[in-house]
């Protein structure tokens, strides 16, 4: 159980742009249509998240590549004035297990450096690229002082990560691939079978979930894509949820790192 007098939401935003093409292929980076299609997240998605986000008054965290950062720092920049959270997402989206330990340190350091720029703190939330870690992610997460993980599958509240036997500081916020709307809506025409759901079905998975649990007082991590959730029919998804959690007593919106401060000292 989640050890808060309120209920924890917490909306992120993985703002892979470009990156979750070319981190893949690097020859997609002379495919132009495929590319606009992360452009998209960072043209009309992030605005218009912005916007709602702003409506509702609710701060959320967004986890950015490094190379999104250099592509887009205005934006960047924007988000991060309008009070909400900048983690880290690498630097270009590569995964971790392709990586050599070299690799991923400069993969790390790149990212911290270009958050620090644009947000004036260093990250203190991590992210993976694809959901997957190297052997080296944990002892290196410890080592860059990063205060959380938001990436296993394994609980539905947080709890403070095991490493070679002893608990260590860095504390994960855990989701599931039901709370991701990736599975429902990435679509792609080179990968046969890909369908997207329909945005009532994902609405009621996401309330369904909440349900369970905000009655079991756990903790809601819902991992979204500007480029997938900005669409108008899936914003439509995102208002209708906000409107229905704050329909619950008790709920905290919340950006990962308040909640992390306001946890860790009880885990």
């Amino acid at each position: 159980m989640c050890a808060l007098n309120a209920f924890p939401v917490m909306l992120t935003f993985d703002i892979d742009a470009e990156t979750l093409w070319t981190s893949r292929d690097p020859k997609m980076a002379s495919y132009p249509v495929a590319l606009s299609q992360g452009r998209y997240g960072t043209k009309i998605g992030v605005p218009r998240i912005l916007e709602l986000l702003a409506r509702y008054q609710i701060p959320a965290t967004f986890f950015v590549p490094g190379q999104t950062i250099e592509r887009n720092e205005d934006l960047i920049k924007t988000i991060a004035g309008q009070g909400h959270e900048i983690a880290h997402h690498s630097y270009s989206h590569r995964w971790l297990d392709t990586l050599s330990l070299d690799e991923e340190r400069e993969e790390l350091e790149k990212g911290i450096t270009l958050i620090e720029k644009v947000a004036g703190y260093k990250p203190r939330g991590y992210r993976s690229p694809a959901g997957e870690f190297s052997p080296h992610t944990l002892e290196l997460l410890l080592e860059y002082g990063f205060a959380y993980s938001s990436n296993f599958f394994d609980d539905e509240a947080p709890y403070r990560h095991v490493l070679h036997g002893t608990k260590t500081n860095l504390v994960e916020l855990p989701f599931a691939w039901a709370l991701d709307d990736a599975p429902f809506f990435l679509y792609s025409i080179r990968l046969p079978g890909r369908v997207m759901a329909a945005p009532s079905a994902v609405l009621e998975t996401w309330q369904r979930e909440f349900d369970g649990l905000y009655a079991a007082n756990k903790c809601f991590v819902l991992v979204m894509h500007p480029q997938i959730i900005g669409r108008p029919s899936r914003i439509q998804i995102l208002e209708a949820l906000i409107r229905y959690i704050r329909g619950h007593a008790g709920v905290w919106f919340a950006r990962c790192d308040q909640v992390v401060e306001a946890i860790k000292d009880t885990l």
